[in-house]
């Protein structure tokens, strides 16, 4: 017997055939015009559901399948999931924790990198024949201060790369200290920003921390301070950021994640002091291995009556 799987996002070459080979009959609904006008004799037969944080399942797209019995969402982020109603239809939600954690920390430091060494101007630059008139003195982030607003694993991976590799000092919030943390906690994200040269976000999404790094924070981060994204879009105040930068009140900012992706406001493509990518930290090899793999296993325990490996916490 085969199992009906709709995913939300597409797979890379050779991962249909591994879910073929496990059992499992794909759909793919991968843009929003997709999900609204799912064929009704195809929801009727999905069991389970392939997402990622950032376009989730609602409760109301859960009532469209009524034989769903697992949503595992592929990275750390569930923030779009509604957990609550999978919980009372008793249906299963797992994440990807740890998957792509070495591939974010590893993009975190080439974006601090990238918007403090001016690596795109200097590419361009040179593919313009411009190579005398753009040597300009770049500062460098040996021993300078790197804040982290959410240290968990991943902000904690960062912050273990940039100590090590960059001598930098480290601070970081969080809702509570952490007892075994090595680093300075800061009762808030405001004094944190004031004393850092770097602010990293790397805390969850969802409606707990959206516009979380406001006009305020940016103040306080000041004209030597950069801001680096990778954790989601809603996170910053897009237009307190674009201000920001306009007027020269923060040095730069690195963006793996825009607020509305895919869609990018017009206002920062236009910035000379704003790096960003199309929300590619988490993607590797390694870590697409890692977190399809895991997804695999979570479907295979939960359809052969086993617990799930990643159940998303309560």
């Amino acid at each position: 017997m085969t199992i009906a799987l709709l995913s939300h996002v597409e797979l890379d070459a050779g991962y249909p055939d591994r879910f073929e080979a496990a059992g499992f009959t794909l759909f793919f609904a991968t843009t929003p015009e997709q999900r609204a006008n799912l064929d009704p004799q195809i929801a009727q037969q999905i069991r389970a559901v392939l997402t990622i944080g950032s376009i989730g399942l609602s409760a109301t797209e859960m009532d469209a399948l009524p034989a769903l019995e697992i949503i595992c969402a592929q990275g750390v982020g569930f923030e779009h999931i509604d957990v609550a109603a999978a919980k009372q239809r008793g249906i299963h939600v797992t994440n990807g924790p740890g998957t792509n954690n070495a591939s974010v920390a590893d993009h975190t430091l080439a974006l601090m990198l990238a918007v403090t060494r001016k690596i795109p101007q200097f590419d361009a630059a040179v593919r313009t024949g411009e190579w005398k008139k753009t040597r300009w003195n770049t500062p460098g982030m040996a021993g300078k201060r790197l804040g982290v607003i959410g240290l968990g694993n991943i902000g904690a991976l960062i912050a273990r790369r940039a100590a090590g590799g960059f001598d930098m000092e480290i601070g970081y919030h969080n809702r509570r200290s952490l007892e075994d943390s090595p680093h300075r906690y800061f009762l808030t994200i405001t004094e944190l920003a004031e004393w850092a040269d770097y602010l990293v976000v790397a805390t969850p999404g969802g409606k707990n921390t959206a516009r979380l790094v406001d006009d305020n924070i940016l103040r306080a981060l000041g004209p030597e301070g950069f801001l680096i994204n990778i954790a989601r879009g809603s996170v910053v105040d897009s237009a307190a950021l674009i201000a920001s930068l306009h007027n020269n009140e923060i040095a730069g900012a690195a963006l793996d994640v825009v607020d509305g992706e895919p869609q990018v406001p017009a206002e920062m493509l236009t910035l000379d002091n704003l790096v960003i990518t199309p929300h590619v930290a988490g993607r590797s090899p390694e870590s697409v291995e890692n977190m399809l793999a895991l997804v695999l296993s979570n479907l295979e325990a939960h359809f052969g009556g086993k617990p799930v490996l990643t159940p998303v916490p309560e």
